[in-house]
């Protein structure tokens, strides 16, 4: 029997604290993503072109806020196109994880393998075009994902689109099957971004990222739109 997704919308962006809510409708499966989107509002974290303050009470001021979020807006979309076209990364061509919404297989909406390819959510939301946990606030979740080419590895880069900060840890695998963490912590990753993390290169090769979740973080879903394995032949 299959379950209809909860009721209601994502919370505003702007209350970052919170998480996504599954809509009333189910999104058409596609067996492979669009290109990946590069209209997504400007994160928090992205630097913003500064402009000259205006007067107080001044008719520029919001001519001037105006520019502001334009020039913001345009930064964001250069960083995304950058990230999408980086001959050093790779999108991941696999994936499996420890539990799915709806139990999603294969090209589903909301399983694993949504989180392969380019990243193609283009706003912050609840999108079946990412991946997502069976549950909301279970806890612990993990999404494992495999690469094309095993690489030294000195950055994962985390497309988060909907209840975004909950990650904690992220691991790559050596050759022979061993973790090594690159990665623990707070996620400050808000709305629709990335969490980049970047680490020494790696004595090893790798073409395996592990990412790991604490869903009850951030309240709502935690969906996963792509991750970006980053690095280089030697």
């Amino acid at each position: 029997m299959r379950i209809h997704p909860k009721l209601i919308c994502c919370f505003l962006p702007v209350v970052f604290l919170c998480g996504c809510k599954k809509s009333g409708s189910t999104q058409e499966t596609s067996t492979t993503k669009p290109a990946a989107s590069t209209n997504a509002a400007p994160a928090t974290t992205t630097p913003t072109a500064s402009t000259p303050a205006a007067a107080p009470g001044s008719a520029d001021t919001g001519a001037s806020a105006e520019t502001s979020a334009r020039m913001a807006a345009a930064d964001w979309a250069l960083k995304q196109d950058e990230i999408k076209r980086d001959p050093n990364g790779q999108w991941a061509i696999q994936a499996t994880a420890s539990s799915t919404y709806n139990d999603a297989q294969g090209a589903a909406d909301w399983s694993a393998n949504q989180a392969t390819g380019a990243p193609n959510v283009d706003k912050y939301g609840d999108n079946g075009a990412a991946w997502t946990s069976k549950t909301p606030d279970g806890g612990i979740e993990w999404l494992d994902l495999k690469y094309p080419k095993p690489v030294y590895a000195t950055e994962v880069r985390v497309r988060e689109s909907c209840g975004s900060g909950a990650v904690i840890k992220i691991e790559v695998y050596d050759e022979q099957g061993g973790s090594h963490a690159v990665w623990q912590g707070n996620d400050p990753t808000t709305e629709l971004n990335y969490l980049m993390v970047k680490f020494p290169k790696t004595t090893f090769k790798t073409a395996r990222v592990k990412i790991t979740l604490a869903t009850n973080v951030v309240p709502g879903w935690n969906e996963i739109d792509a991750v970006q394995l980053v690095g280089a032949d030697q």
